[in-house]
């Protein structure tokens, strides 16, 4: 079993996104069993709400499902109960590393490392472009997805 966790600022755009975009792709590829994949935020500023309506329009949209979900915030429990624990931005990375006091087993990455183009991924808290941070975090979760593959074998 993959224990991934996706990790952002409020956990209401880009986390929940990157979540249900990873959970649709695993599902296509009929290996959902494989996986246990959710979402968190560093902050608790959102705590209990539901997803962004920019990102819930945005996955009615590409035909991705989601259910509805409150946002949560990272505890150090986390560290210990899941396998990977990516995060969208250089912020939410230094945030990760402090909740969690630090990598010590090599656990936390930025989605777009997984790419060809490594960089931040936009929130669209702040931008209000849903459209960019979907094409950023679906070309993550793709490469993600084939490292886990091919690591795996």
């Amino acid at each position: 079993m993959i224990k991934i966790l996706f990790v952002c600022h409020g956990n209401i755009c880009r986390s929940p996104m990157a979540e249900f975009v990873m959970k649709e792709l695993v599902e296509q590829a009929g290996i959902k069993q494989r996986f246990i994949i959710a979402s968190a935020a560093t902050s608790a500023e959102e705590i209990g709400n539901d997803i962004h309506w920019g990102t819930r329009k945005k996955l009615l949209t590409e035909n991705i499902p989601f259910s509805p979900r409150s946002a949560r915030r990272l505890t150090p429990v986390d560290y210990e109960q899941y396998d990977y624990l990516i995060g969208m931005d250089d912020a939410n990375l230094r945030n990760m590393k402090r909740i969690f006091g630090d990598d010590p087993n090599h656990k936390i990455f930025a989605l777009l490392d997984f790419t060809d183009h490594p960089k931040a991924i936009a929130d669209p808290w702040y931008t209000g472009d849903f459209d960019e941070t979907f094409s950023d975090i679906t070309k993550g979760c793709k490469a993600f997805l084939s490292y886990l593959l091919t690591s795996s074998d």
